[in-house]
């Protein structure tokens, strides 16, 4: 391959009299970019360099780049585009996708690799490409779009839109020429092109209408009263017609993890102590970590899973899922007290810091589902299957034997002739078959595991995006904060602080969040949804180590969130603010699907924070939220599941949790916190600290610390209820019986 700095702006076809990019910023950023530079196209010169080179090449969006040799003339979202769109009069082709969307990579290689389609395509349309992760406001306007016109959607997504910016029509996956699996792409377009020009009144009342329909898809709902505890029933009860008895989860396939809220089902539990609800939390809990949608050698969950055994994997590994699902496992490690629960969550968390780490702290957004074979060919889940004969050279006989056994991996396999590894038999029984001790086939699992990650790990990698989102890293924050508080585990805790510290010191200018942080800078304007998770996770910071610094942030970055996102006439929060571009229509998130909505989050956090610092303006915020999603709560309150964590806490007595420990002898109050990290207690606040300056500085933001102390050289507990203390103790057992008890 010739040294990539020689690259140059090449002519697309049908580009002809179009504008240019400036030619000197490509100049610039191949030799910024080095020998890291590599074109992922068929159309190579006999150099090796890319035949073709659009404005794409000019962003650091991993999924743009990934487009940046088609011989689509593609342009990122943005002024330039939509200037031109009216300039020329041409309709838009809005193309949203996301780095690691295994469709969104067909769709690449069929379509906008085609020069007879990017042909047509530059020469009718304006194409423009988005990442979903870095513009969800857009995301969200154009797939409510689709959502209007089908009932459904997906990525990757297609719009067409007028000038303006108005939807007229739009779709999923197109095949590239049609035949026997629907309209094909280039005849979609060529439709579409003839309809704008012969009916341009008939497509300009379309957008409008798909317009109307957005805004009120999109627009925040009257405010009602705040909701009551039979919103939760009413869930509870469509959860339970729903439940998969046999294998976990929601009935049928594919199966998400999210599909079930079982951390809501635990709260039901706690309260009602249904043996239904416990039975179906355990039992998805348990199927999904022992099938193919866990990955058995390195940890970590998949995206969903395609059959109803949780066994046959979409191989996307996303951090938010990862994040997410390590506290669900922490909780049900709480209240079963199982510790594959543990293990599980312990798994997730070591995965994370060794595959999804960041230089400075960060983690990165996702991995692939493709990666090359051994015939150089992009395939889905290769990297992660294995045969019979793969085992054995890795491993030797005796050992390939034993783990073949208990992960399930036979000649013929599961997925494509291999087998994706999911725990087929239990331990017990193929130890007794094979004469070893539970103990010793538990020791060569462990290890056989470690030697298969090595070995995988020479395989060709799938691509990660290197995006770090500030939203999905407040999601890890939690995850790390929690897990290192409940499993006891410091260096948890202190990934939990290097990833905030990141995030305050690369992602926060002038008191405001970035939305990502890629080639070294922050980019784009934070989200609710980035404020709303990093709140959280600051929050659990917090509650992990006593540190006050960490809830001085907390209410600094609330504030912003009052001020720029605040729906001041309904209540809750827009998606965006006042620094982000205008839109045909502004979003007030109300769903909560694979990712928790920002209202839902702040809900909770606004609740959390009136506990701790008994300032009354959090908990009136926290009820404008209930009351302006109130009717979709009583409609359809499985839209907002996550919601309903919060309003479970409203509607409960929720507890401060306060421990005093002498100065400098924060580990005096390790065997009070013993019986607290075992407990499933979700509605409560937690404070932590020694006496002096760490007491002083946290009593000033919660005032139940003030006159808290320590009893000599022995930490003290205060749990108050309903601004009521019972008496303070340094008894582990008279601490963990006042725990247990509910009033």
């Amino acid at each position: 391959m010739t040294d990539p700095r020689t690259l140059k702006y090449q002519p697309l076809p049908g580009t002809q009299g179009l504008p240019t990019p400036p030619v000197e910023r490509f100049e610039a950023l191949l030799v910024r970019r080095g020998t890291d530079y590599r074109p992922r196209t068929r159309h190579l010169l006999p150099d090796g360099s890319a035949r073709y080179t659009n404005r794409l090449f000019l962003e650091s969006s991993p999924y743009l780049l990934q487009h940046a040799h088609n011989p689509v003339n593609w342009f990122p979202w943005g002024k330039e585009a939509l200037d031109l769109a009216k300039e020329l009069n041409r309709p838009l082709l809005v193309s949203i996708g996301y780095a690691t969307c295994h469709w969104c990579h067909v769709m690449e290689e069929e379509s906008f690799e085609d020069e007879e389609i990017a042909e047509y395509l530059n020469a009718n349309f304006i194409p423009v490409k988005i990442d979903r992760e870095e513009r969800p406001d857009l995301d969200a306007v154009y797939m409510s779009a689709l959502q209007a016109m089908t009932g459904q959607g997906g990525w990757p997504l297609n719009m067409w839109l007028t000038p303006e910016g108005k939807p007229f029509y739009g779709g999923t996956y197109f095949p590239p020429k049609g035949g026997g699996h629907g309209t094909g792409f280039l005849e979609v377009l060529r439709i579409l092109r003839s309809a704008y020009d012969r009916d341009p009144e008939r497509v300009a009342q379309s957008s409008e209408q798909l317009t109307q329909a957005v805004r009120r898809m999109l627009a925040p709902a009257e405010a009602g009263e705040v909701p009551q505890r039979e919103a939760m029933e009413r869930a509870i009860h469509i959860y339970r017609e729903r439940m998969d008895t046999v294998n976990g989860g929601v009935t049928g396939a594919p199966k998400f993890p999210s599909s079930l809220p079982v951390r809501l089902l635990f709260r039901e539990y706690r309260r009602t102590e249904d043996p239904d609800l416990l039975r179906a939390c355990y039992l998805t809990l348990r199927n999904m970590a022992r099938g193919g949608i866990y990955d058995q050698v390195a940890g970590g969950f998949h995206r969903y899973a395609t059959d109803s055994h949780w066994r046959i994997p979409h191989f996307e590994k996303m951090l938010y899922d990862n994040a997410l699902l390590a506290v669900t496992y922490l909780e049900g490690f709480q209240l079963t007290g199982d510790r594959e629960f543990a293990r599980v969550a312990r798994e997730v968390l070591s995965y994370l810091r060794r595959d999804m780490a960041a230089p400075g702290g960060a983690f990165y957004s996702a991995t692939d589902a493709d990666s090359l074979n051994p015939e150089g060919e992009r395939e889905e889940g290769y990297f992660f299957t294995w045969t019979p004969q793969e085992l054995t050279e890795v491993l030797g006989k005796t050992r390939g034997d034993l783990v073949a056994a208990v992960f399930g991996v036979t000649e013929g396999g599961n997925f494509e002739g291999r087998t994706i590894l999911h725990r087929s038999r239990d331990l017990p029984a193929v130890a007794a078959e094979l004469r070893r001790t539970e103990e010793e086939a538990s020791r060569i699992l462990d290890e056989s595991r470690e030697l298969l990650y090595q070995a995988r790990a020479r395989r060709p990698q799938p691509i990660t995006d290197r995006k770090i989102i500030a939203s999905w890293n407040g999601l890890a924050i939690s995850a790390f904060a929690k897990g290192g508080f409940i499993l006891d585990d410091g260096a948890a805790v202190e990934q939990a602080a290097k990833t905030a510290s990141f995030i305050l010191e690369e992602m926060l200018r002038d008191g405001r969040l970035a939305h990502s942080y890629q080639e070294g800078s922050p980019k784009g304007e934070g989200f609710l949804d980035d404020y709303a998770f990093f709140i959280a996770g600051l929050i659990d910071l917090f509650e992990a180590t006593g540190e006050p610094a960490w809830l001085e942030r907390v209410q600094e970055l609330t504030a912003v969130v009052a001020g720029d996102f605040e729906d001041d006439e309904l209540g809750g929060f827009f998606s965006t603010g006042p620094r982000h571009e205008e839109l045909i229509a502004r979003e007030k998130p109300s769903y909560d699907g694979a990712i928790p909505s920002g209202n839902s989050v702040m809900a909770m956090n606004l609740l959390r924070l009136h506990l701790l610092t008994e300032l009354p303006e959090y908990g009136d915020r926290a009820q404008r939220v209930f009351s302006a999603f109130s009717s979709t709560l009583a409609a359809n309150p499985t839209a907002l599941s996550e919601m309903l964590l919060a309003l479970d806490f409203h509607l409960d007595l929720p507890r401060q949790i306060l421990i005093v420990a002498p100065e400098g002898d924060r580990k005096s109050a390790g065997w009070l916190l013993g019986r607290l990290r075992g407990e499933f207690l979700p509605n409560r606040v937690l404070a932590v600290v020694t006496e002096g300056e760490q007491l002083n500085r946290a009593a000033e933001l919660v005032p139940a610390l003030q006159g808290k102390t320590a009893q000599g050289d022995q930490a003290m507990a205060y749990l108050c209820e309903n601004r009521t203390c019972l008496l303070p103790t340094s008894d582990p057992e008279l601490f963990e019986d006042a725990l247990k008890k509910r009033r």
